[in-house]
């Protein structure tokens, strides 16, 4: 599970860890507010455990830094040095680390204009002996990281559905909203799903915003006939080549749902 930093309550925490049982373990990756506490935990790190955040591909976490040079997010396991007492068992802290920009400059606490870096914490569960069951390194606090940080695709997730219609509600009835609210999710659904299965070659249209895919490949002119108790629909020949051809191609490719 992956949650922002609205889970950062004993109350939430506390119910994730009930999920929990013989049968069944329930990891979870948390934002976490940071506190006094945590700035004197943080402080107390030495320069040595500060090691690179990696990308979701494996890749060095980068960004240009305010002189215009590559910086790198650094991470660093803060468990056993700030206390955790009265939070779940088995909870770890991961605390990462970044140049700010220049924006970013009127944001920072007087410990960070102190350090100079701009930090953040993530909550996690996962284990850091074994990790995930056969997931390498997954242990490792950069893993725990890369598998929080993946989580702002979510609001783009949000942002999307708001286009398709959750944002547009057509009716004073809340019958007639509760339809269109449940066919506009059903679309943003089908949407993701698109992006992930028969996208995944594509990077540019699978990251594209609502407006671009709709017009480049949900929006085509097509027409559609009966005969002989069939339906055909026919679409402009010109399009043979285009990323609607490649998209039905990659469909009928899909192994059948068992």
């Amino acid at each position: 599970m992956r949650i922002d930093g609205a889970a950062f309550s004993h109350g939430l925490l506390d119910h994730l860890q009930t999920l929990t049982t013989s049968r069944r373990r329930a990891r979870r990756v948390t934002g976490w507010a940071i506190h006094t506490a945590d700035e004197e935990a943080i402080a107390r790190l030495p320069e040595r455990v500060w090691t690179p955040a990696l990308r979701q591909d494996g890749e060095v976490h980068e960004i240009k830094g305010v002189d215009g040079a590559w910086v790198s997010y650094q991470v660093a396991e803060l468990t056993g040095v700030r206390g955790l007492t009265g939070w779940p068992e088995g909870m770890r802290l991961i605390a990462r680390r970044v140049k700010p920009s220049r924006r970013g400059v009127k944001k920072l606490t007087t410990f960070e204009k102190h350090t100079g870096w701009r930090y953040q914490i993530v909550a996690t569960n996962i284990p850091a002996h074994h990790g995930l069951s056969g997931v390498p390194g997954s242990g490792q606090g950069w893993f725990a990281d890369a598998l929080y940080r993946d989580h702002a695709e979510v609001e783009d997730r949000a942002k999307a559905a708001k286009r398709v219609g959750l944002a547009l509600l057509p009716s004073k009835s809340s019958q007639l909203n509760a339809a269109w609210v449940l066919a506009a999710t059903l679309a943003a659904d089908l949407d993701a799903w698109t992006r992930l299965l028969l996208l995944h070659d594509e990077p540019e249209l699978a990251a594209a915003e609502t407006e671009t895919i709709r017009m480049k490949l949900y929006h085509l002119p097509a027409r559609l006939t009966t005969h002989a108790r069939r339906r055909t629909l026919h679409l402009d020949r010109h399009l043979a080549l285009g990323h609607s051809h490649r998209l039905a191609a990659g469909a009928t490719q899909l192994p059948a749902p068992t």
